[in-house]
């Protein structure tokens, strides 16, 4: 009896490997949960081309999200300058402060794309003058916008 058993995973398994991985596991553990539920099939040399088609397919789908963010970046740095207007009172310090929220509205009120607050981090803004702020566009693509605070 053979001591491990390759499989290709038809989806996610948790503490074992995600969809189209090739794992190597025990054979009870094969026989009894993941072929009888459909989580993964036996190493066949049509299920390698299929699973290598899918990774090709996906690299091409990453590269092109990258190409986009990219893409994306020189537009920001073309645009140049973000201008949000804020309250403010004595000493032009602001009433509360620039949030992510706001830097977002910016943004895609000038390029009509919208983006995750989540993915902007702005430093701490209490007052009025230019600051720089980064964007997050992919996890290898960074942008960096001046933003500008005035009173209105």
């Amino acid at each position: 009896m053979p001591k491990r058993v390759q499989l290709v995973l038809n989806e996610d398994v948790l503490s074992l490997g995600k969809e189209g991985d090739l794992v190597e596991v025990a054979p009870g553990y094969a026989r009894n949960f993941l072929l009888p539920y459909g989580k993964a099939l036996p190493v066949t040399p049509a299920v390698m081309k299929q699973v290598q088609h899918r990774k090709a397919k996906q690299l091409e789908q990453e590269a092109a999200l990258k190409q986009e963010a990219l893409d994306f970046q020189t537009a920001l740095i073309t645009i140049g300058r973000f201008t949000v207007k804020k309250q403010i009172g004595e000493d032009d310090v602001l009433f509360g402060t620039v949030t992510n929220g706001d830097v977002a509205e910016v943004i895609e009120e000038a390029t009509k794309k919208k983006i995750d607050r989540r993915d902007i981090n702005v430093p701490e803004i209490h007052r009025t003058g230019k600051y720089k702020v980064q964007v997050k566009l992919h996890s290898e693509v960074t942008a960096e916008i001046n933003l500008e605070v005035i009173s209105y």
